[in-house]
């Protein structure tokens, strides 16, 4: 068993924490609501602490899961960040969704003090992190990773290391750019079926079975027919993630057409006031048409 920290207590960092906890590791948790780690500590019999150098000290791992760029940089730099009070040999895992130029330059930085750095985005939302079924890309070192992955493999189903500081947050990107088309393809195909007057459930009955399945038909359309966007991945933070996407693309060359649009079609979300609704959203959008 190892002693860990865990810094970043949102819909994905708090289940992802507890099951760290409940395989039973050492932990400690930092939060920037106080109350939350609080009451994570009181569920799952932890520590936590009011800063993240606090809650680093003496931590084999630390593991992370803020909101971006920005929120990364505060719990890791400065006086109070994580990287004041973690020791050489160390390893800093970072559940972020951030663009590759801040994880090479903490990646860079912690190089500096001999702590090691993970970039390890994920996939699989809020049920996939209850349920421990994340899917966890790695970038950066082979021997961090190796270290870090019985830790990981506490809260996911697949976890492979893609290569050098980056691949991780890259191959996050790639995710974010499938999801966008294939949700906006979801959302036509049951808007089409509603035009036609079919039964949106059968049809998706019938296509899930064949070429055109995905995990987004199968654990969204019923809740996209039923008009139930209250759940899920935030219409906010999946225009932060594309915008990521969008700038790298413009970095190395990529074409990303239709990423683009739809992205200006969750922007067309975020006007209807559907800023924090499910992605999956981009269908209610088709049905002012």
């Amino acid at each position: 068993m190892a002693k860990l920290a865990f810094l970043g207590l949102g819909v994905m960092g708090y289940p992802m924490a507890g099951h760290l906890a409940k395989a039973g590791h050492t932990l400690t948790v930092y939060n920037r609501t106080t109350s939350k780690a609080e009451t994570w500590a009181h569920e799952h019999g932890g520590e936590f602490a009011p800063t993240p150098r606090e809650a680093v000290s003496g931590a084999d791992i630390v593991f992370c899961c803020v909101g971006n760029d920005d929120d990364l940089r505060a719990v890791c730099l400065g006086a109070d960040g994580a990287f004041a009070g973690m020791t050489a040999g160390s390893i800093f895992v970072d559940h972020t969704t951030v663009s590759e130029t801040v994880t090479k330059e903490l990646h860079a930085i912690a190089a500096t003090s001999q702590i090691g750095f993970v970039d390890a985005p994920v996939s699989g939302g809020q049920a996939g992190a209850e349920n421990g079924v994340l899917s966890v890309m790695c970038g950066g070192s082979l021997a961090d990773y190796d270290r870090a992955t019985p830790m990981i493999d506490t809260f996911s189903s697949m976890c492979r290391h893609i290569g050098e500081s980056g691949a991780g947050q890259m191959t996050k990107m790639c995710n974010q750019i499938a999801i966008a088309g294939l949700v906006q393809g979801l959302s036509e195909a049951l808007h089409f079926a509603d035009k036609a007057g079919l039964d949106g459930r059968a049809v998706v009955e019938v296509i899930s079975k064949g070429a055109a399945g995905s995990w987004q038909m199968m654990n969204r359309h019923e809740t996209m027919l039923d008009d139930h966007f209250d759940h899920g991945f935030a219409v906010d933070w999946m225009r932060k993630d594309l915008g990521i996407c969008l700038d790298e693309a413009d970095k190395n060359g990529a074409s990303l057409p239709v990423t683009a649009l739809v992205d200006q079609f969750y922007k067309d979300v975020q006007k209807m006031g559907g800023g924090r609704w499910d992605t999956s959203s981009l269908f209610k959008r088709l049905q002012k048409f």
